[in-house]
């Protein structure tokens, strides 16, 4: 299993894409019931003794499984944003969207 890092940082990455995910709602990210749920949580499991260490590695496993799933849908919703919904392309922009030119054809035609 990789390593899960510090729960500071998935805690903070957790914000960013909290934030991000408000940002197109238009009001604080720090107003919504989701970033009081998450602060909460992880003041809650902050304690280190002997009796809370398997519930505090636990949260961090869920706390870094639920980023990966907001970072990647943010991810998604970029990509399928670009390249979806613009209809009939024609060659020559599927070409340049994957890096390639079309061959000159000799006389001036295309």
């Amino acid at each position: 299993m990789a390593a899960l890092g510090s729960p500071l940082r998935t805690l903070r990455g957790l914000l960013r894409e909290l934030r991000h995910a408000s940002g197109r709602a238009g009001r604080p990210y720090r107003d919504t019931p989701a970033y009081r749920h998450v602060v909460a949580a992880f003041r809650a499991h902050r304690v280190t003794s002997e009796k809370l260490c398997r519930a505090q590695q636990e949260l961090h496993f869920q706390a870094a499984t639920y980023l990966c799933l907001l970072r990647s849908v943010r991810e998604h919703a970029a990509l399928h944003q670009e390249y979806h919904g613009r209809g009939e392309r024609s060659p020559e922009e599927v070409a340049g969207l994957v890096g390639f030119r079309l061959p000159q054809q000799p006389g001036g035609k295309g």
